[in-house]
């Protein structure tokens, strides 16, 4: 007799480990060009 490990468990973990780094990384991407937009504003302003 053999005993399998159940799968889902992981494929599970690795999706929300990936969407949570895709939103991570969306989030991180949108400060950054808010960011830059404001430093392109202020040295139009000048």
């Amino acid at each position: 007799m053999r005993e399998a490990l159940d799968h889902w468990p992981f494929v599970i973990g690795a999706f929300a480990l990936g969407m949570g780094a895709i939103a991570i990384l969306t989030a991180w991407s949108y400060t950054t060009m808010r960011r830059a937009e404001a430093r392109r504003d202020a040295m139009k302003r000048r």
